[in-house]
C-alpha cells in the first residue's frame, strides 16, 4: 500500500507538470499576441497611409509658395485676414479638432461623413458602419469604397472629429455634432 506522502509528492509533482506546461503555452500565446498586436499596427499605419494618398488633394498643399502668394494676394484685394482658421493653413487635410473649428477646413468628402453621422445623431439612430455609409452616399458596396470610407473615418477618429464607439462603427465625437463652430 502506497504511503500519504508518496501519494501528496505524486499529486503535487503532476500540478507543477501542469503549472509549467501552462506558463510554457502562456509564454507561447504572449509571443503571438505581441507578433499579431504588432502586425496589425503596421495594417492600421498602411491603411492611415493609403487613406491619405487616395485622399483628394489640395492644389495649395502642391506648392507651399503658391499657396502663400494665393493667400497673401486674396488678402490684399479683400483687406481682411484669410477666413480659415489657423489649423486649416497646415499641410494636414484634416487638421485637429478643437472647439470653434468649423467643418468647412474639411474637404468635400470628410464633410459628407460628418453630416451623415451628424445626421444620425440628429434623428437618436445610432453609429455606422463604412460600409452602411457607403450605401448611403450611393456607392456600390465593394471592398474598394468601403476601405476607401474606412481610411478617412479612422482619420477622423484620430483627429478628434469623429469616435468610434465599437470597432468599424462610427459617430461625431463629443462637441462635433453640428455645422458651424464645430459644435
Amino acid at each position: 500500500m502506497p504511503s500519504v506522502v508518496g501519494l501528496l509528492e505524486q499529486r503535487e509533482l503532476g500540478a507543477r507538470r501542469r503549472v509549467d506546461e501552462l506558463r510554457e503555452e502562456a509564454d507561447r500565446v504572449q509571443a503571438e499576441l505581441a507578433v499579431a498586436e504588432r502586425e496589425w499596427k503596421e495594417w492600421a499605419i498602411a491603411c492611415s497611409r493609403v487613406g491619405e494618398v487616395l485622399a483628394p488633394v489640395d492644389e495649395s498643399e502642391q506648392d507651399p509658395a503658391l499657396a502663400e502668394a494665393t493667400a497673401s494676394t486674396a488678402e490684399e484685394q479683400s483687406g481682411k485676414t484669410p477666413q480659415l482658421p489657423q489649423a486649416a493653413k497646415t499641410k494636414s487635410q484634416v487638421p485637429m479638432w478643437r472647439e470653434g473649428l468649423d467643418w468647412s477646413v474639411l474637404s468635400a468628402d470628410y464633410q459628407r461623413i460628418l453630416t451623415a453621422l451628424a445626421d444620425r445623431v440628429r434623428l437618436h439612430q445610432g453609429p455606422l458602419t463604412c460600409q452602411e455609409m457607403a450605401a448611403l452616399f450611393g456607392m456600390d458596396v465593394v471592398p474598394a469604397r468601403v476601405e476607401a470610407l474606412q481610411s478617412k473615418a479612422k482619420l477622423l477618429v484620430a483627429r478628434g472629429w469623429l469616435a468610434e464607439p465599437a470597432p468599424g462603427r462610427f459617430m461625431p465625437a463629443a462637441g462635433v455634432a453640428g455645422r458651424g463652430g464645430g459644435s
